[in-house]
């Protein structure tokens, strides 16, 4: 992990830091993480995207890493943000892949972007809440009903419930993170997260909650409100990759973001999890540079 990464100052004077690899002429894709977690590097995301020679984007939204806080932003605020970087980038045009969290700010981008974002992957999302007709926490692990559960009674009580967990978590390594995301792994995932890949979750937590609570608080209220677009009016092409063993953003919620949103391709799979379809991410990214 790069202890200190390059920043952007914002027109409203914030600080968003940011991590780029690859050739600088590559094609563009723009990673949004998880939550919570920080711009750090996955090798098994840089590895595929060096392999097709793409210049892979990634940045922490506000409150995490070295980003300042943004208080009450909704999901759709991300794109100003993903606007002012990319323009000091020299960046016009670009794919957007979003992982768990990650996800509905890809979707953002597709909404809200047309014009620049080219197409959109998203890897295990969550559903809007309320997503009409299905239950949105039924398949969850319990930290995850017990998170939004939190999120849904108010900004003051998610503080309470993850407040507490910070200290856990800031020493969160490769050997005990899956201790840590206990209740939420599947079998398939917990299989997945072994070596350099759990070294690296863990460093994307730690790094993302280094000051505090305040990224990955302002992540779940935005979930949990509305996202300030409408799915059904994205007119670019977007693929939803989601596996049926994954208890933090169940099958149930890939399947219905793949009917609400008209340009989307559905990549569904019954013995994939939440971490385990990373391994597919070569794939994924193939996948999105041809749509």
């Amino acid at each position: 992990m790069t202890d200190q990464l390059p920043t952007i100052r914002t027109a409203d004077g914030r600080t968003l830091e940011y991590l780029q690899l690859g050739p600088a002429d590559g094609p563009v894709v723009l990673y949004h993480s998880g939550t919570p977690s920080a711009a750090t590097e996955h090798a098994v995301i840089s590895d595929a995207a060096g392999v097709l020679g793409l210049r892979l984007i990634g940045y922490s939204r506000p409150g995490y890493g070295e980003s300042s806080e943004r208080p009450g932003r909704s999901v759709a605020d991300a794109v100003g943000d993903v606007a002012e970087l990319l323009d000091q980038l020299g960046v016009a045009e670009f794919r957007a892949f979003g992982w768990s969290g990650g996800g509905p700010h890809a979707l953002a981008c597709a909404a809200l972007l047309p014009d620049r974002c080219q197409a959109a992957a998203v890897l295990a999302g969550v559903a809007p809440y309320p997503a009409r007709g299905i239950d949105f926490m039924a398949g969850m692990g319990q930290d995850n009903i017990e998170e939004f559960g939190a999120a849904l009674a108010g900004r003051e009580q998610l503080t309470h419930y993850l407040e507490p967990l910070l200290p856990d978590f800031r020493e969160l390594t490769g050997a005990t993170v899956v201790q840590g995301l206990d209740t939420l792994l599947s079998p398939v995932d917990q299989a997945a997260l072994t070596g350099l890949f759990a070294d690296e979750l863990a460093a994307a937590i730690r790094r993302a909650i280094a000051h505090g609570i305040a990224g990955w608080r302002d992540d779940d209220l935005a979930f949990v409100q509305d996202w300030g677009f409408d799915l059904s009016r994205i007119e670019v092409p977007v693929a939803i990759w989601q596996g049926r063993q994954d208890k933090m953003a169940p099958f149930a919620h890939g399947q219905w973001l793949a009917a609400e949103i008209p340009t989307a391709q559905a990549h569904l799979y019954a013995e994939e999890g939440h971490l385990s379809l990373i391994m597919q991410v070569e794939r994924i990214l193939t996948d999105l540079m041809l749509a």
